[in-house]
C-alpha cells in the first residue's frame, strides 16, 4: 500500500466496505459487560482515527473493552461511507467500557490527553475534517464537571502557549462502527502499523508532549 493512499483513506481498510455493513452484531458485542464483571461504566472519547484510540485504551488497566464508533452527527445509523465525507456531522469516537473499582472516569481523562494533539483543531495529525477532531463525550453532569475540570488543570499548567481546541460535548446516541474497524490493531497489526507511523500520530505526540513509545 503506497504512502498517498494511507494518507487519504485515513481509518477504511480497503474494499473492506464493500463486504461489511454497519453496526453488525459482533460488533456491538465489544461494549457488553464481560463474565465475572457485575458494575462497569462507560465513557466515550474522540482522538482522530479510532483504531488509534482504540489500542491506546485497551492498554489502560482498568479498561474493560472498547468500542470504535461514530457519535455526534445527525443520521442514525451511518456508515463509514458516509462519516468520513464529513456531512454526517459525527465524530469518529470509542466507546471505552471500564471498571470503576479499577480506575475511575479522571484517571481515564489523565491517560486520554497525551494520546491526542489537543492544539489542532478539525483533524487529528494526517486526518483532516471535523470528523476527526479531538473530544470528550460526557454521559452526565459530572462526567461534565471532571472533564472541564480536566481540561482546566491543563491549561493552567502552562505546558502550552496555544489554545486547547480539544472540545468537551455531551454524549449523544453512539453507533457502533462496522466489524472490520473494531480491533482493528489486532486484526490487522502491519496495515494498523503501517497507518499509525505514516499518519505521524506518534512523532507529533512526541512534539507535543515529550513522550515517545
Amino acid at each position: 500500500m503506497g504512502m498517498m493512499l494511507i494518507m487519504s483513506a485515513a481509518c477504511e481498510q480497503p474494499g473492506a466496505h464493500l463486504n461489511s455493513s454497519a453496526a453488525s452484531p459482533s460488533a456491538s458485542q465489544h461494549a457488553g459487560s464481560p463474565a465475572g464483571s457485575s458494575v462497569t461504566d462507560i465513557a466515550i472519547f474522540a482522538g482522530g482515527c479510532f483504531w488509534c484510540t482504540e489500542a491506546d485504551f485497551d492498554k489502560v488497566p482498568g479498561v474493560v473493552s472498547t468500542t470504535s464508533g461514530y457519535i455526534g452527527g445527525k443520521v442514525a445509523n451511518p456508515t463509514y461511507k458516509q462519516v468520513s465525507s464529513g456531512k454526517t456531522g459525527h465524530i469518529e469516537a470509542v466507546q471505552v467500557r471500564f471498571d470503576p473499582e479499577k480506575i475511575s472516569f479522571a484517571k481515564l481523562l489523565i491517560a486520554f490527553w497525551p494520546t491526542i494533539d489537543p492544539l489542532t483543531p478539525n483533524g487529528q495529525f494526517c486526518d483532516e475534517g471535523s470528523q476527526y477532531r479531538s473530544a470528550i463525550f460526557y454521559r452526565n453532569a459530572d462526567q461534565r464537571r471532571q472533564a472541564e475540570a480536566s481540561k482546566a488543570e491543563l491549561e493552567a499548567s502552562g505546558r502550552f502557549t496555544q489554545p486547547i481546541v480539544t472540545e468537551i460535548l455531551p454524549a449523544t446516541e453512539f453507533y457502533p462502527a462496522e466489524e472490520y474497524h473494531q480491533d482493528y490493531y489486532k486484526k490487522n497489526p502491519v496495515r494498523y502499523s503501517y497507518y499509525r507511523n505514516g499518519c505521524g500520530r506518534d512523532a507529533r505526540l512526541a512534539q507535543v508532549w515529550g513522550i515517545r513509545k
